[in-house]
């Protein structure tokens, strides 16, 4: 099978390109396809965690830049897009309530992060979630012999301190044009002292204490990578 292919050109003649396809290479192309999304959907898992680091990876490489730019310190995962903050440079000692040198921090990181993420539509479209989350460390408040009790009093401070971060973060100079967008995915959290950093296999109890800014990605299959699906 030909596909013929003419154009005039400026002599008022013709020129012909002639372009063979033959119906093998037709089939062919038909089940390179068709073999690619048999494996997709047999490796539906694997491919969906690719694809989900994929777009961590472009996220913390976008924030990572700007806050680069901005000539801001900050600790960001590039695999995963996790900013960590201690919470020496947000709060006082088994405080929630943020320092000044915490509204600080926030007024100069906050804008870049959100604006970083939302700034790229198509980017920010495989977001499913931004997550807040307040981490404690594991020693025992004064008074408290239980663990069950150290265990929700810790909750209950980490809760409040990412609530506390999110409740300021709406404060700064974001680009305003992104608030729905960002109401609609912010989540809080309270992790009390269930994911300890550790050092040597020892708790590191200062890096312990932290807020953590997480993303979570839209899950991925065949059928939205190939637009059939809308979420």
């Amino acid at each position: 099978m030909s596909i013929r292919y003419i154009k005039k050109n400026s002599g008022g003649g013709t020129e012909e390109n002639i372009f063979w396809v033959t119906m093998a290479d037709l089939l062919l192309g038909l089940a390179i396809i068709f073999i690619t999304l048999f494996v997709l959907a047999m490796t539906g898992f694997s491919q969906q965690d690719i694809q989900q680091q994929k777009v961590k990876m472009e996220v913390s490489e976008k924030i990572s830049g700007e806050l680069k730019k901005a000539n801001i310190a900050a600790d960001i995962d590039k695999m995963t897009g996790d900013l960590k903050i201690d919470a020496v440079e947000l709060f006082e000692l088994n405080s929630y309530v943020l320092s000044d040198n915490g509204k600080a921090l926030l007024d100069k990181l906050a804008p870049i992060y959100i604006d970083s993420i939302f700034a790229d539509k198509e980017l920010s479209e495989q977001i499913q979630y931004i997550i807040i989350q307040g981490h404690t460390d594991s020693q025992m408040f004064a008074g408290v012999s239980s663990k069950d009790e150290q265990f929700l009093r810790n909750m209950d401070l980490s809760l409040k301190r990412a609530n506390a971060v999110a409740e300021y973060i709406f404060k700064t100079k974001y680009n305003r044009a992104y608030a729905d967008k960002f109401r609609k995915i912010v989540v809080v959290e309270g992790k009390s002292f269930n994911e300890p950093v550790l050092v040597n296999g020892v708790e590191d109890y200062d890096k312990s204490r932290r807020v953590e800014l997480k993303l979570k990605v839209k899950d991925w299959n065949v059928s939205t990578a190939l637009g059939l699906k809308r979420e």
